[in-house]
């Protein structure tokens, strides 16, 4: 997905945690985060460190790492910091920009009372966590 011709709440329409809300709902999440700006080999997000936002990938690439293993790559449209956001774990992986890259973050405790007041966050939520679970015990 492009950057260049798709707004932020269009981006975030796409992302299937969210696909389900209106305009206004994608609105009041855009407005609640706020957009970061990346360096090229930044750590965005640290395996084994607490969560303090979800990031929605505006521009640029990333990729996601476990125990020093790659396990996939991130583009514009993709999202990372989910799961730590709900359960206040620490993170699962390690994301670092491979360019530069900008995000929008929305932080934790935003996050959480979008959860607890959408229910279709949170139904879009279960769906994705589930999915991943099945994946990992396909493996």
């Amino acid at each position: 997905m492009s950057s260049t011709s798709h707004s932020p709440e269009e981006m975030l329409g796409q992302v299937d945690l969210f696909s389900g809300l209106s305009k206004r709902q994608l609105k009041k999440i855009v407005d609640a985060g706020r957009t970061v700006e990346h360096a090229a080999d930044r750590e965005v997000a640290t395996e084994g460190l607490g969560a303090l936002a979800f990031h929605l990938i505006l521009s640029g690439a990333a990729k996601v790492s476990s125990k020093g293993t790659e396990l996939r790559t991130l583009a514009a449209g993709d999202y990372f910091g989910e799961m730590s956001m709900i359960d206040g774990k620490p993170r699962s992986a390690t994301v670092t920009a491979t360019e530069p890259m900008t995000t929008l973050a929305v932080p934790h405790e935003k996050f959480e009372s979008l959860v607890e007041h959408e229910p279709q966050v949170a139904l879009g939520l279960l769906k994705v966590l589930s999915t991943r679970v099945r994946e990992a015990e396909a493996r």
